[in-house]
């Protein structure tokens, strides 16, 4: 990729209820903002084409049980070829998620991804708490992992959950365009 390209941005989410959809079109408007290109597709309508174009990958899902809902790790586990071929490698990774309860797993399912993110050999870019919001407010809401939200029965995202959705997409679209400009790319 030239250094006047554009980042390529997947954002591919499962949503039962609305609420990682909502944080998704969240996530693909701070990508946006962040001067990339965006795929904003469902889990049902992504393809592996998809993954191979993006230089980030930004995954959504509720939280089943503290792990990835089966539709989308269904789409994760037909990636075999891309990653068997070093294809998945090198790229940013980051996830989001939802959940029923503050206790509803979101933890456990964002680490589930950084454990997909480790065999493929990607670049873990999670927010942190380095959000520009009062550290007691990112404590007491926020998601060290990647951005959250609890849906209780159907709630939609709060403001501070599509906030950091958007940051958390920023923030990997920022980590992409340094790295990218750091290293020269061997093909060029």
């Amino acid at each position: 990729m030239g250094m006047n390209e554009r980042t390529n941005v997947a954002v591919i989410f499962y949503s039962e209820a609305g609420s990682i959809r909502g944080l998704a079109e969240a996530a693909a408007e701070g990508a946006r903002e962040a001067g990339a290109d965006v795929r904003f597709l469902s889990a049902d309508d992504a393809a592996t084409d998809d993954m191979e174009w993006a230089d980030v990958v930004l995954f959504g899902t509720p939280s089943h049980y503290g792990t990835i809902a089966a539709r989308l790790k269904t789409y994760i586990d037909s990636t075999g070829d891309l990653w068997r071929a070093g294809r998945l490698a090198d790229k940013v990774y980051g996830a989001f998620v939802s959940s029923a309860s503050t206790h509803g797993g979101q933890e456990t399912t964002l680490t589930n991804f950084t454990t997909i993110f480790t065999h493929w050999g990607g670049i873990i870019v999670p927010p942190g708490f380095t959000a520009p919001v009062p550290a007691d407010e990112q404590m007491r809401s926020g998601n060290p992992h990647g951005a959250g939200h609890v849906a209780g029965f159907g709630d939609p995202p709060t403001e501070f959950a599509l906030a950091a959705a958007r940051y958390q997409a920023g923030r990997a679209v920022g980590v992409a365009v340094r790295l990218r400009s750091a290293v020269p790319d061997p093909a060029a």
